[in-house]
Order: C-alpha cells, then structure tokens, then sequence
C-alpha cells in the first residue's frame, strides 16, 4: 500500500509534464488496481490470523501479490516508457487476481 501511495504521488507530481493524457490515464488505472490489491492483501492476513494453516489464503495473497508485479507493474512500465509490449503483462496479472478472489472466496467460505 506505501508503495502505490508512493508510486500515485510521483504521478501527481513527479510526471505530471512528463505523460501524455493516454499515460496518465494507464498510469493512474495502475495505481488504482495497485491500491485496491494492497487491500486484498490485507484481508488475506487479516483472515490468516482467523485460519492460519489454510493452505488457500496463502495461495490468495501470493496471487495479489504476482497480479500487482505483473498488471500494475506492466502497466506503469507502459505508460512511462510508451513500450507497447509491456501490455502483455497485464492479462497475465488479471488473471493472477482471479486467482487470489477465487482462493479467497472459497478460504472465507
């Protein structure tokens, strides 16, 4: 979560004459996801201290934690480099949050 907090700042300030409007607009998607995943992760420990030998917790919050890396990451890749294939990640990163929402579904039952 410091980190997104960080990482928006340095949108707002650092690259504000920096980005294009499509930049900004992928830059702050990134962020958004970033901080609504930091929270899944910690509903995930916060779970954990509840469970803490279920086995999908673990998996949940390693999920949020690879679909931060890769979609968010990819995509603030994208928007401060303006290098397309950086996209690529992001499917990859979805689908890792899938993953950690199924696994926490099923975890919280």
């Amino acid at each position: 979560m410091l980190l997104g907090v960080m990482l928006g700042a340095f949108e707002a300030h650092g690259l504000k004459d920096t980005l294009s409007p499509e930049g900004k607009q992928i830059y702050h998607t990134a962020v958004f996801y970033h901080l609504i995943h930091g929270l899944a992760i910690l509903i995930v420990g916060w779970l954990a201290t509840m469970q803490p030998t279920h086995r999908l917790l673990g998996v949940a919050g390693w999920a949020f934690v690879i679909g931060i890396l890769l979609f968010s990451g990819g995509l603030y890749l994208l928007s401060v480099t303006g290098m397309k294939w950086f996209g690529i990640l992001t499917p990859f990163g979805g689908l890792a949050w899938l993953t950690g929402w199924l696994c926490l579904a099923f975890a919280a039952h």
